[in-house]
């Protein structure tokens, strides 16, 4: 894959739907009474991961490639897997589905790529046993064919269901895949669960199980849960994923000849931190037809070419772009002065260690930025140059990057630019037909 600067980008477009929400449909589906549908899913391989884990799990599923079909069994009506169920790069489908078996009466055991061996699970482990689910990790440098326990706290990891009691926990860090792991399992305790966060963080799960029908109370950074509801199937239209439209945001804002609108994209105020960045950067965004589908605020996105210039990214509005700072990254490295990010150093155990990722495909650009422990500074303004990405198979750092080379001098190349399909396939394409 190579890159050159392109001089405008003009258009619209629609990107894949939306990957927290198409998870959820899944999972949400199987654990309910009756059939689910859902349209406009993403058909990445994260969410391909959790449609074979519950398939896996006894759930019927038909996925003609533009809707899906759940059939689901209910809460209990799940069935114990006969092979290793496998997440590949998908930390959401192992941390969630996590929540789901800790209620089962069976045994199930999670592994995934080399990334997922890497990410730390002891967040869900500690709420989780808590509520009375066990858990007991592998050394993955034998498994699976021996099965020699280790101390870690990351997959391949076996989880032993069970009775579940009702808690009120307290996560130190703001994490919509802890909180909705401990809500899903939540459903099967003796009585009402509650997650109190730090910060709000991604509410899909606490708006979508209360259109599946569950008792949900959200007030503030609390959202709690009442067991044993009865969760019927529902017809979901999936948004388009704002983290996968962040790129075109960026595009459209840095390029100095572009016009661009994204359609049909979820703006949750709990993951437009992007926008709010791009308007305190000076950025030209405007959102229009603003409406609610399937219980999630849509809109289409207008950006065009932006005077930016630096800013500060902390506190609260880190839960709202976590996976968008490595773009904001690039943004912030096209814009006048400095950008400070801080307060996110959740971006240490994502795909890659973004921080350290970021900040060397950002010098081998040519850019001024230093690495911190919470986050990065970048000095902007200089021009950039053409590079060879190292993406260390992180999908967003590749789609952050290729906005970074169609704006540089020179020849942008890429160590593995496949990864982006774990969230949108069709990624390059779309950048070559809005290029002009």
């Amino acid at each position: 894959m190579e890159l050159t600067r392109t001089h405008a980008f003009r258009g619209e477009l629609s990107v894949p739907g939306d990957k927290s929400i198409s998870h959820r449909g899944i999972m949400f589906g199987a654990i309910s009474n009756g059939l689910t549908e859902v349209t406009n899913f993403l058909q990445g391989a994260d969410c391909l991961s959790t449609i074979s884990c519950f398939r896996q799990l006894g759930i019927s599923i038909e996925n003609d490639g533009s809707k899906v079909l759940v059939h689901g069994r209910g809460l209990h009506g799940l069935s114990a897997p006969s092979q290793i169920l496998d997440v590949g790069n998908s930390g959401t489908t192992l941390r969630l589905i996590s929540g789901i078996l800790a209620g089962q009466r069976f045994q199930a055991t999670l592994n995934g790529d080399a990334s997922i061996r890497k990410r730390p699970m002891k967040r869900i482990f500690t709420p989780l046993s808590e509520m009375g689910a066990r858990f007991q990790c592998w050394d993955s440098g034998c498994f699976p064919e021996h099965r020699k326990k280790t101390s870690s706290d990351c997959a391949p990891l076996t989880i032993q269901g069970g009775t579940l009691k009702r808690i009120h926990y307290y996560p130190p860090i703001a994490s919509a895949q802890v909180k909705s792991a401990v809500l899903l399992a939540g459903l099967y305790g003796d009585g009402i669960t509650k997650v109190t966060e730090p910060v709000l963080s991604r509410n899909h799960t606490e708006l979508m199980l209360s259109g599946f029908g569950a008792d949900v109370l959200s007030t503030d950074t609390t959202a709690a849960v009442w067991p044993e509801p009865k969760l019927e199937g529902q017809s979901i239209h999936v948004p388009g994923d704002i983290s996968s439209a962040a790129y075109f945001i960026a595009l459209g804002l840095i390029c100095p000849h572009a016009e661009i609108l994204v359609k049909n994209v979820g703006v949750n105020p709990t993951r437009s931190g992007i926008l709010k960045t791009a308007l305190a950067m000076g950025g030209n965004v405007t959102l229009l037809d603003q409406r609610t589908v399937s219980g999630e605020p849509v809109a289409d996105i207008l950006v065009s070419s932006s005077s930016l210039h630096g800013t500060v990214v902390e506190g609260d509005m880190i839960p709202t772009l976590i996976d968008e700072l490595p773009v904001i990254a690039v943004m912030a490295a096209f814009a006048e002065g400095t950008t400070m990010i801080k307060d996110a150093q959740e971006l240490k155990v994502k795909e890659s260690d973004r921080i350290a990722t970021v900040t060397e495909n950002l010098k081998a650009m040519g850019a001024d930025v230093t690495p911190t422990g919470d986050g990065m500074v970048i000095r902007g303004g200089k021009a950039l140059h053409g590079a060879h990405i190292r993406t260390y198979g992180d999908h967003r750092v590749a789609m952050a990057f290729a906005v970074a080379g169609v704006n540089a001098d020179g020849r942008t190349t890429f160590d593995e630019e496949g990864c982006v399909t774990v969230s949108y396939p069709g990624f390059f394409e779309d950048i070559r037909r809005l290029g002009e």
